[in-house]
């Protein structure tokens, strides 16, 4: 499969739009993490409340994500998209001007969800251009936009060295105006938008278990992704006392393999079935978080996180890669409710990280109990594929043969055929 192929199969405008959308929101989402060991050394913060500090931006793109998704079910991704980075600007612009305490910037970091919610819009504005053989490459290009992480983490400690923390926030306002121009001449609407239902109907999704799976593994693999994205800074300045900008460059080359290999994973899937793919990243992931565990020299720990995070971002795009093939009608809703999810296990990442390095003074047990968690998510999903997937998906209780060319297709692109 040629990538150019793909992308020409749909609407490159909307795709580039996607991308970008989601590049610059997801930029200035975790903009708290580089800024995290300034703002610490002027407040004094503990482990805990420097992770507390990283995580809020997090749970508020988690809790915004949902109705994010549903606005961009009904009023369709491109319009969506506009209001929500016309909105990025507010916590920005608090941040600049007024945020002079903790409980300010955990306000600012809460209403920086906004950015991180960009998911929910991005996703299937790219989604909804593109046939079923395609999405894992579409999917990964538009989800490639986490990129906007390493942007940050390269950029915001050397401006910080000269503007303050405060003045980075203000600088920030800058790339989302450019977007915002960008989006509104690109972005397309997709003759495939559905037509909008009556407001309990986008809640159905809720009651559905494949969607909670999608939950469960999603929350892993991007939750593992962002979450390490905002706290690395403070991990490679507190543990290998690098400088706060050293440390920033660490932390950006392995955020740039989550984010750049994202791409590879869909198309991974798109070629050999997503479950495969999903299965054998599962296990990378834990094997190399239980050898993060041991902290090893600097040197071997990079390599170690680069090759954990690649994993993590192949992982979001093979996720993603099945999702459309399930929640073609309803992806706007569904990528709200997946992605917070996800926001919501990167939530949680940093805030254990944190409070178990009080508790016992090592960064290590944060690890293992990653470790533990990608094992056991290798565990679930072949008892979700074995038990319900395999047999009971897409009117899969037909043989594969009797169903309909896209429904032939998406089970071919999904399991493997």
């Amino acid at each position: 499969m040629k990538i150019a192929q793909a992308i020409r199969s749909g609407h490159p405008g909307s795709l580039f739009s996607a991308f970008l959308y989601f590049d610059i929101s997801f930029m200035v989402w975790v903009i708290l993490g580089p800024l995290a060991v300034y703002i610490a050394q002027d407040l004094d913060l503990s482990a805990a409340e420097k992770g507390a500090l990283v995580a809020v931006p997090i749970l508020g793109g988690a809790l915004l994500r949902i109705p994010m998704g549903i606005l961009t079910d009904r009023f369709g991704p491109r319009r969506t998209g506009l209001a929500g980075l016309a909105i990025t600007g507010v916590p920005l612009i608090y941040g600049w001007l007024w945020a002079d305490s903790l409980s300010h910037i955990m306000a600012v970091g809460l209403l920086l969800g906004v950015a991180g919610a960009s998911f929910a819009v991005a996703l299937p504005l790219a989604s909804r251009w593109y046939p079923p053989e395609y999405q894992g490459v579409a999917m990964g290009i538009a989800g490639a936009g986490n990129s906007g992480t390493v942007l940050t983490l390269l950029l915001a400690p050397r401006l910080s060295e000269i503007l303050g923390w405060h003045g980075v926030m203000g600088l920030a306002l800058i790339p989302v105006l450019i977007t915002f121009v960008l989006f509104f001449f690109m972005a397309r609407e997709s003759p495939n938008q559905p037509a909008p239902k009556r407001a309990r109907e986008y809640f159905s999704v809720f009651m559905n278990r494949d969607a909670w799976c999608f939950n469960i593994f999603y929350g892993v693999t991007f939750g593992g992704f962002v979450g390490l994205a905002s706290f690395l800074v403070i991990f490679f300045h507190d543990q290998y006392e690098l400088s706060k900008v050293m440390a920033g460059n660490f932390a950006a080359a392995c955020v740039f393999a989550g984010s750049f290999f994202r791409p590879i994973g869909g198309y991974l899937a798109d070629r050999f079935g997503g479950v495969r793919v999903l299965t054998v990243l599962y296990v990378w992931v834990g094997v190399m978080m239980l050898s993060i565990s041991l902290l090893p020299s600097l040197p071997i720990v990079a390599v170690l996180l680069f090759f954990g995070m690649m994993g993590l971002g192949m992982g979001n795009g093979a996720i993603f890669q099945i999702v459309p093939q399930r929640f073609g009608k309803e992806i706007g809703i569904v990528t709200g409710m997946v992605g917070a999810a996800g926001g919501f296990g990167g939530f949680l990442l940093p805030m254990f990280f944190g409070l178990l390095k009080d508790l016992t003074g090592y960064f290590k047990f944060g690890f293992i109990l990653f470790g533990i968690v990608g094992i056991l998510s290798v565990i679930l999903l072949q008892v979700v594929y074995q038990k319900y997937w395999r047999w009971a998906w897409l009117r899969a209780e037909r043989p594969l043969t009797e169903l309909s060319p896209n429904g032939r297709v998406a089970m071919e692109v999904v399991f493997g055929g």
